[in-house]
């Protein structure tokens, strides 16, 4: 089914410029809606032929790009259901944030999970976790996920003040990594303590005990904790946890979280033989 979306009032038109909204409105927004906007078109091909992309909305100078054109006839005839949305040329540049960015966005369907901020008592994480402690920087929490996803991590746990995790930067960000995650969203540092059974290694800039150092402890699983750009990790996570330091150039204090993330992720695939296969994307 194909519709055409010309004026600024329409309901469908003002949701969508309403999912793409920061901070806790845009949050508000998503839930409420149990809908996120996907933007760009790497984004919409990682959730290509899943019912869960239920709209797809491009324009004319959209679909007359070969690709663009291709991904929307596979997508709709894996999942024939599809809502297929014309927008208005003019409308365009209103809705996207991606300058000369081929024109084709999505609209998905959030998982149920998703807006169940309370664990249960089913909730325990027994694997290997990956916990950000209101880490607030877009762009940091979904190169995060991203790496989580590529070293075999599949729990994400977010404390309450973090960057929502299906935000358009963040989602853009991780590059379809959400679909192959396990997201745990606005958990309390203790409900994080009690639910996750792997210790808790905490990386931080002033530890003794070096990252180079842990080989047998990183062969069981763990969970990674990297707190707030600003604040550093909670006093909670410091009282039940290990704090673990990088080595770096005595002249440099401290490393971007997401790249510290990187470091210790792929530190803990190196140390179990790298068993995981990592492919290049």
């Amino acid at each position: 089914m194909t519709d055409f979306i010309s004026s600024r009032d329409n309901p469908l038109f003002k949701e969508l410029r309403a999912l793409q909204a920061t901070g806790s409105k845009g949050q508000k927004a998503r839930l409420s809606s149990g809908r996120v906007l996907l933007e760009g078109i790497h984004i919409v091909q990682a959730w290509a032929s899943d019912p869960a992309l239920a709209v797809l909305i491009t324009s004319d100078v959209g679909i007359a790009n070969h690709e663009i054109d291709v991904l929307v006839r596979q997508h709709c005839a894996a999942c024939p259901d599809t809502r297929v949305i014309h927008l208005d040329a003019g409308l365009w540049g209103e809705l996207s944030e991606l300058a000369n960015a081929p024109q084709i966005a999505g609209l998905l369907s959030l998982p149920e999970s998703v807006t169940q901020t309370k664990p249960s008592n089913q909730d325990a994480l027994t694997g290997d976790v990956l916990v950000l402690d209101r880490i607030q920087d877009a762009g940091n929490v979904g190169a995060m996920l991203r790496t989580a996803a590529a070293a075999g991590v599949v729990d994400v746990v977010a404390i309450s003040g973090c960057a929502h995790l299906w935000s358009s930067k963040v989602l853009r960000a991780g590059m379809g990594a959400h679909r192959t995650l396990r997201l745990h969203e606005g958990w309390s540092t203790e409900q994080a303590i009690e639910r996750i059974t792997a210790p808790l290694f905490l990386a931080s800039a002033h530890s003794e005990t070096s990252l180079y150092a842990l080989d047998q402890q990183l062969r069981q699983p763990v969970a990674w904790v990297f707190g707030s750009e600003g604040q550093g990790i909670s006093h909670g996570f410091l009282m039940h946890g290990k704090a673990i330091s990088i080595p770096m150039h005595s002249k440099v204090e401290s490393l971007n979280v997401a790249t510290a993330a990187a470091v210790c992720l792929f530190e803990t695939v190196r140390v179990r033989g790298g068993s995981k296969v990592i492919k290049n994307s």
